[in-house]
């Protein structure tokens, strides 16, 4: 039942959609209706085949069994949600199973949504096509991200590592002198941080530094905190922007807590200045990096910042 594979879903059929599941009754049910509605059905019998599958095509989406033998569902979700794999597909878990604790343990290793057996064709549909279209505009930006050089990871509010750009998890991967995941989950400093952060507002978190690497809040989705890395060059974030941009040496700290998403209030907070003080310095600050607005301004440090 399964369909020749493609490396670009975008230009195969409607979504190619990777089935694991062990019974060969609802593999063939379910592939039968999904290729009916025009999408391409790649099918495995195990969670290690479909492991291997998922490596070697780029599914729109997996529906996983959640009682298989040897390896579970749930299991295998976290494997392929987890570096190295980090597998972007959203996971819609099928299963018999309905009571609370199962769906949780379906939602905490990483999947999106279930459906109950015996499966309702309409309804699975349905389900598919709204979790790829949020999948594809959460790719787009991710995209942007990667192409503007940005180093940007999201992870859960309990520590799970979620996805990140290419140049963020070369970074964790090297770890430059510090450890920030282990098996997928953010090391004790890392997880006491995250776990503070989701008590505060966003604009008010603090950067966490661990070894030469940063790490600062820039916005949350849903249950993801989405975090900025930077790594240190030898020469402390301020000194950059003040040879950047000829700053002095309080103006560049303005500058650095403004790249960092925060307010004039925050400013003046954490640099136990007035709002006013913050308002001149900010007056030459954007003299001097002509620009003339905050978001201008962010954006230069930020691209001095990422590349220095």
């Amino acid at each position: 039942m399964t369909a020749p594979m493609s490396t670009n879903s975008l230009t195969a059929g409607r979504y190619i959609v990777l089935v694991i599941d062990d019974a060969p009754e609802t593999l063939g049910m379910v592939s039968d209706a999904l290729e009916d509605d025009g999408m391409t059905v790649l099918v495995a019998r195990s969670g290690a085949e479909g492991i291997h599958l998922a490596q070697r095509v780029r599914p729109d989406v997996i529906l996983l069994d959640a009682m298989m033998p040897e390896m579970d569902g749930f299991e295998t979700c976290r494997r392929l949600k987890s570096p190295p794999l980090s597998e972007t597909a959203p996971v819609i878990f099928m299963t018999g199973l309905s009571d609370g604790a199962h769906i949780l343990a379906g939602l905490e290793a990483g999947g999106v949504d279930y459906v109950t057996k015996p499966v309702v064709v309409d309804e699975l549909i349905a389900r598919i096509t709204r979790h790829v279209m949020n999948a594809r505009a959460i790719h787009s930006a991710r995209t942007a991200l990667e192409y503007s050089g940005q180093s940007v990871l999201a992870v859960t509010s309990d520590g799970r590592l979620s996805w990140g750009t290419p140049g963020a998890l070369a970074r964790i991967e090297d770890q430059e002198g510090a450890t920030l995941f282990e098996a997928g989950r953010a090391v004790p400093d890392l997880r006491l941080w995250l776990t503070e952060i989701i008590r505060q507002p966003v604009s008010q978190a603090r950067p966490l530094v661990i070894g030469p690497l940063t790490l600062t809040v820039i916005g949350q989705a849903d249950d993801e905190l989405i975090l900025r890395l930077r790594a240190d060059t030898g020469r402390s974030e301020t000194e950059r922007l003040e040879s950047a941009f000829e700053l002095t040496a309080r103006e560049a700290e303005v500058l650095l807590w403004l790249s960092h998403g925060k307010t004039n209030r925050d400013i003046a907070d954490i640099l136990t200045l007035s709002a006013r003080t913050v308002n001149k310095h900010l007056e030459q600050i954007f003299h001097k990096m002509g620009v003339d607005n905050r978001t201008s301004a962010a954006v230069k440090a930020d691209r001095i910042l990422q590349t220095t």
